[in-house]
This record gives structure tokens, sequence and C-alpha cells, in this order.
């Protein structure tokens, strides 16, 4: 995660991170911390949404799946209290069609964890219409195949049945493929 020459946050430098990852939620914090943000934390979407309702910040890096909800819940509560904050959403796996409904109400960007704090900056302080530069190390095809399959499966209200039928695949084939890990 070492620093790279990157544009600098605008005169307000409050950053909310939103994550139920502690250990990766305060390594985020000191990273983003030495890239000239002032974070403050919160781990719950309860959480998240009273800070965006009390002091809504400039910029925001919210997980879509919490503990207690959908991250979405605290993008939108940003959007209403601070329209012109910057908010990145992370995304873990198969939750890309709701980091797309995410950029839909207002995120500007969203990435796949993990994301290291280089990433995240870059997507923050984009130009406004201007999309930061491509990974580094991007999703290989397998992963690409597998968030496809995710993406449908969730959009099928998690049904298995319909699923398979949607990717003309067999329901037992899909059921091993849903059962691993994620590809790197």
């Amino acid at each position: 995660m070492a620093a790279t020459s990157q544009p600098e946050p605008g005169p307000d430098r409050s950053l909310l991170l939103v994550d139920d990852d502690a250990p990766f939620l305060n390594r985020l914090a000191r990273a983003m911390e030495k890239r000239g943000f002032v974070p403050q934390i919160a781990m719950t979407v309860a959480e998240g949404v009273a800070t965006a309702r009390v002091n809504p910040p400039a910029y925001a890096v919210v997980d879509l799946r919490l503990g207690d909800g959908n991250g979405l819940d605290v993008v939108e509560a940003l959007r209403e209290r601070r329209p012109d904050s910057r908010i990145v959403v992370l995304t873990g796996y198969g939750a890309i069609a709701t980091a797309v409904a995410a950029v839909k109400i207002g995120a500007v960007d969203y990435l796949s964890k993990p994301a290291d704090a280089d990433d995240i900056t870059q997507a923050l302080l984009a130009p406004e219409g201007e999309l930061p530069p491509p990974p580094e190390n991007p999703m290989s095809a397998d992963r690409v195949r597998w968030e496809h399959i995710q993406r449908v499966y969730e959009l099928c209200d998690r049904n298995i049945s319909e699923t398979a039928r949607r990717l003309n695949m067999h329901r037992r084939t899909l059921q091993r493929i849903l059962a691993k890990r994620s590809p790197r």
C-alpha cells in the first residue's frame, strides 16, 4: 500500500469508512490517513447512516454486505445529506450487480475486494466524469465468469433452478460452482 503520486483530497478531507471487517477497516483507515484524509469508521449500516446524517463526509468508502444490512442504505443517506459526497463502494463476492445499482444511486465507482488504498484513493479523487486508470491486477477470465454467474443468481433472488435455466446449465453443475470459493 505504498503511496504513489496521486491528487490530494480537497479542503474538506473527511472520509467515512464503513466495513464490518475490523482488521481491514483499521488498516484502510491508517492508509487513508497517510494519504491526507481524516477518516471516521463505522462497522454497521446503522453507524454509517447515523454518521451520514449527523456529520456527512466529503468522501466515503462503503462495503455492500454488512452484518446488519445493505451498504446501499448508507449510500442513500449520504446522498440525501450531502449530494456532492464522493462515494466508492466495495463489493465482495457475487455483488457486482448490486455495486452497479450503487453507482446508479450516486456512488462514483465500485471496487472488488480486496481493494488496496491506492485503488480506493484513485477512485475517490478521479476527476468528475473521468474513469480511474485500469487496475494493475484485473480479474481473471475465471473470476469474470464466476461474477457473472453470481450476478444472475442474485437477480434470480438466489433461486438455483431459475438461475440454472437462465444460464442454460444443469442445476447440479450450478450448485457445485456456487459451493466453491471465488477464483482469483
